[in-house]
């Protein structure tokens, strides 16, 4: 086999995830920060090849984000913008009327992203694009949907907050860098068998380390949700918010983190069918998934039982017990609490699967 043609074979192999949109996300990297996004071929395929083309050919490199709304939706990818000497008044106006319109029941909730359209004038959409930052009811079924923010809506957030005047055109454009493609990334322990979940995971506290055997036998969802989480570090820097002394410590609850309180991880979280076991008793060590009054609520926060307590056994979803870490129990049992809040921020600092 000649040189060129095995390694054009091996660059189709290796890079083959280019090929299937729902494999590829792109990646804007901008002067505020980066975001990415995941299309959504089944609804809008024709959008979605379009603007994949846009971005291999560099297309967006050099634009920007011209027009925004304060947490209510960003607009950009303009060419026009590219030219820094563009007049003020035709920002907004290039590369339009590309693209035939696709409309989809898919709502503009947080994160959607749409073609732009210019305003009564029927398949008059192309290049740019607005992402919406709240749900944007008044456009469900007006703009064609084609793609999802994944990671950094805090980065577009920060963008829609820039000053801006009437219309909501910016005073000054917010540069796209750099606009690529990369491969998606994959949900931790997605297909993952019973077999393979079971596992156990090492959590670093600000009192200490505890071990933890997980038991998918018991709760095969709720073990496959935790791992993915502690896997792709979504637990890090999150809150133990709860200690009710005699009973749980309860962490891991969305919302509270240090920092800014997203993760890349957020794409994933997701409600978890409530597994209850009858028989599968909550004591001392037991780890178990916290949740609303809905059986199938459970998102991300866990409790650690303290002290045996069956009016929980067949109501919660025990998911591990406890190898190491009694002395670590016993700290957190000991720290100052107002009602049942920790006085000193206590942090899940890491959780390793072994």
């Amino acid at each position: 086999m000649r040189i060129a043609t095995f390694l054009g074979l091996l660059l189709v192999a290796t890079l083959g995830w280019a090929q299937d949109p729902k494999a590829t996300e792109a990646v804007f990297e901008t002067e505020m920060g980066s975001f990415r996004m995941e299309f959504l071929p089944e609804v809008a395929p024709k959008h979605v090849e379009f603007f994949l083309n846009k971005v291999k050919e560099g297309y967006y490199d050099g634009s920007a984000f011209h027009r925004v709304f304060a947490r209510g939706l960003v607009q950009g990818g303009d060419p026009l913008l590219k030219d820094p000497k563009t007049k003020r008044e035709l920002w907004g106006t290039g590369g339009l009327k590309l693209l035939k319109s696709e409309f989809s029941d898919v709502k503009h909730e947080r994160g959607i992203v749409s073609t732009v359209s210019i305003p009564g004038v029927a398949d008059s959409e192309g290049a740019q694009f607005f992402v919406c930052l709240s749900p944007q009811t008044a456009l469900d079924g007006k703009y064609s949907v084609f793609a999802r923010v994944t990671e950094g809506i805090e980065v577009v957030e920060k963008i829609s907050e820039v000053p801006a005047g009437e219309g909501g055109v910016v005073e000054k454009p917010v540069r796209i860098v750099k606009a690529y493609l990369d491969k998606k990334k994959v949900e931790p322990y997605l297909d993952a068998t019973v077999q393979e979940m079971t596992k156990t995971v090492r959590m670093e506290t600000t009192l200490g380390t505890l071990r933890f055997a997980l038991r998918p036998d018991w709760a095969p969802e709720t073990v496959r949700n935790f791992l993915k989480l502690a896997a792709s570090g979504w637990y890090e820097g999150t809150y133990f918010h709860r200690i009710a002394k005699g009973f749980v410590v309860q962490g891991g609850t969305e919302g509270l983190r240090r920092g800014e309180g997203t993760h890349p991880a957020d794409r994933w979280v997701r409600n978890v069918k409530g597994e209850f076991q009858a028989e599968v008793q909550h004591q001392r060590g037991t780890l178990s998934m916290a949740r609303g009054d809905e059986p199938d609520s459970a998102t991300t926060s866990f409790f650690i039982v303290l002290a045996k307590s069956p009016h929980l056994d067949g109501k919660y979803a025990a998911f591990g017990t406890m190898l190491e870490g009694e002395e670590v129990l016993a700290a957190f049992e000991k720290e100052e609490v107002v009602g049942e809040e920790p006085v000193k921020k206590l942090e899940v600092l890491k959780i390793v699967v072994e």
